[in-house]
């Protein structure tokens, strides 16, 4: 299935990166951004990113299932996603300051 119709980037191919990103460093935090350095693309218009995000989050949930691991090292991918998600947030929030605003 076709993900991205900017770079023509196929589920397969991210699955695949993802895999291989998670063979390096099984406990590392993937990103969209990660999995298209790894393929050296760039998003276009990011419009396949939230897809991404739940291919990412399947991927690692199942790399994870089929890995003897105990109870201890499992965690929520997404809440980790989240965390991620809210601390850029507020790096993006502390830029902008109302008094530097055009309108």
């Amino acid at each position: 299935m076709l993900v991205c119709s900017c770079n023509f980037i196929t589920e397969k191919e991210i699955v695949d990166v993802i895999n291989s990103l998670l063979d390096e460093d099984c406990w590392q935090l993937i990103v969209p951004a990660k999995v298209y350095h790894a393929m050296q693309k760039r998003g276009r218009c990011c419009g396949c990113f939230p897809n991404v995000v739940d291919i990412i989050i399947r991927t690692t949930e199942q790399y994870h299932a089929g890995r003897h691991s105990t109870d201890d090292e499992i965690f929520d991918f997404m809440t980790r996603l989240k965390q991620f998600h809210e601390e850029n947030r507020r790096a993006d929030l502390e830029r902008r300051q109302k008094s530097h605003r055009a309108a």
